[in-house]
């Protein structure tokens, strides 16, 4: 048995110990990467879980791991966890793995956006015992392209703002998002049955479970969207329908998710003020000459109508490992 299958093995036995949503076991292929101050036989201050579907994200995992290798702080364990194609299962499984008290999960076509990322997240958490997890601004680069710039400022949440103080948050979120080890285990870990709504989900039984969710001050990343038209259809499509998929099968984690900093907001929204919502936006959008904003609402709800009619009621397969997750 290598390295990676002797891991997971034990990944997957220690997943069902704590994780209240649970999803059937995978394989997923794990490399472990540490810091040049992490020794050996030492707990490290930071374990960081990057989950990836493959080798077709390459072209940013790679500058991404070589970002990390010139953070300030250096003592810490990376887990790339491939392949699998629920996010929240190959984060709990890195989870399961992990050595230091605090996790820090990272997409792998994020770019960070300076060298103290990890050491404020850090530090913030440490300071701190009432904050459960903690994330960064999103900002837009300055050489951004005209599309990935056009998304970023028309379409909510696809950016935020800065912030200069620690900040009650709903946009603390998974691209780069710090969280106790002992507050995820406590709240059942990720869920692994849904294959979007990831970070309302977390949020929320964070925040019920008595902690702080926050935004760090001067700290931020950059996430950024398809910078092709077809690429952009593609993920709103996908969304829309895996939208439809958590609609279906699991309304009780349909969860709002405001566009600003806030520290509290209604969770729920009934579906028929959704869709009144939904169709004003469409409306704005065309009277103000959003375009991109406006062409990427028409998607996602094409999108959302085809997930409904692929999905049907009662199919447990689908229900449990047929949707991808980006």
């Amino acid at each position: 048995m290598d390295e990676s299958q002797s891991w997971i093995s034990t990944a997957n036995r220690k997943r069902k110990e704590f994780v209240r949503q649970k999803n059937d076991d995978f394989a997923a292929d794990i490399r472990r990467l540490t810091g040049s101050a992490c020794q050996e036989g030492r707990k490290p201050e930071l374990s960081v879980i990057i989950p990836t579907l493959g080798a077709d994200r390459g072209v940013t995992l790679q500058p991404l791991l070589k970002q990390i290798q010139r953070q300030s702080l250096q003592n810490y364990e990376v887990f790339v966890v491939a392949g699998d194609p629920r996010q929240g299962r190959a984060i709990n499984t890195g989870a399961a793995l992990a050595k230091a008290d605090l996790l820090l999960t990272l997409d792998d076509d994020i770019v960070l956006g300076h060298e103290q990322v990890f050491e404020r997240l850090v530090t913030t958490l440490r300071e701190s015992p009432d904050i459960g997890m903690a994330g960064v601004s999103n900002l837009v680069p300055s050489d951004a392209p005209w599309l990935v710039r056009a998304l970023m400022e028309q379409v909510p949440r696809r950016r935020s703002e800065l912030v200069q103080e620690i900040t009650e948050s709903d946009l603390a979120e998974h691209p780069c998002l710090a969280i106790r080890k002992s507050v995820i285990f406590e709240v059942g870990g990720e869920n692994e049955l849904i294959p979007r709504g990831l970070d309302p989900y977390l949020r929320s039984v964070v925040r019920k479970a008595g902690y702080r969710v926050v935004v760090v001050p001067d700290t931020w990343i950059h996430h950024l969207p398809p910078n092709s038209l077809l690429a952009v259809i593609r993920q709103f499509f996908r969304n829309g329908s895996q939208a439809a998929f958590c609609s279906r099968f699991y309304p009780q984690w349909v969860i709002e998710t405001p566009d600003h900093h806030v520290g509290t907001f209604t969770e729920r929204i009934p579906f028929p003020k959704r869709v009144i919502r939904y169709a004003g936006r469409i409306v704005l959008a065309t009277m103000r000459l959003r375009i991109i904003y406006l062409l990427v609402l028409i998607v996602y709800s094409f999108g959302y109508v085809y997930g409904l009619v692929t999905y049907p009621m009662g199919s447990e397969g689908s229900k449990k490992g047929s949707v991808r997750c980006s």
